[in-house]
C-alpha cells in the first residue's frame, strides 16, 4: 500500500500500527539511523511524519522488545547517532503480520473479482 488515503470519516487506509511494520521491514534489511529510517518510510505514506513521531515509535517498540538500539560514534567530532536494529521477538512480530496481510490481500483481490465480474 502506497500512500495514506484518507476517507471522509476521517479513517486511514492503512493499518494502526503501520508505522512499526514499515520500521521493522526497514531494520530487517539492515541496522539504520533515524534519518535513514524517515527516507524508508516516505516511500509508504509517510511524507510528513514529524521525527518526534518517528522516535517516540522507535522507543515504544525498543520496550517492546522489537528492536535494540546503541549509540554509534562517529569520527571528526560529529554528534553521537542512535543505530537501530531488529531483534527476534520484531523478527517474529513482523512475520506474524505479513501473514496477516497476505490473508487480507487475498480476500481483497476476491472483492475486486467479484466486483469486476459483476460490471
Amino acid at each position: 500500500m502506497v500512500g495514506n488515503a484518507v476517507y471522509p470519516n476521517g479513517t486511514e487506509g492503512r493499518p494502526r500500527n503501520w508505522l512499526v511494520l514499515v520500521m521493522l521491514l526497514s531494520l530487517r534489511r539492515g541496522n539504520s539511523h533515524g534519518y535513514e529510517l524517515m527516507k524508508w518510510a516516505a516511500a509508504f505514506g509517510f511524507q510528513t511524519m514529524n521525527p518526534g513521531s518517528m522516535y517516540r515509535t522507535l522507543r515504544q517498540m525498543e520496550n517492546e522488545g522489537l528492536c535494540n538500539s546503541e549509540w554509534q560514534t562517529t569520527c571528526k567530532g560529529e554528534p553521537l547517532r542512535r543505530r537501530y536494529s531488529v531483534t527476534d521477538a520484531g523478527e517474529a512480530y513482523l512475520a506474524f503480520w505479513v501473514k496477516g496481510l497476505e490473508r487480507y490481500q487475498q480476500m481483497v483481490d476476491y472483492f475486486l473479482r467479484q466486483y469486476s465480474s459483476r460490471r
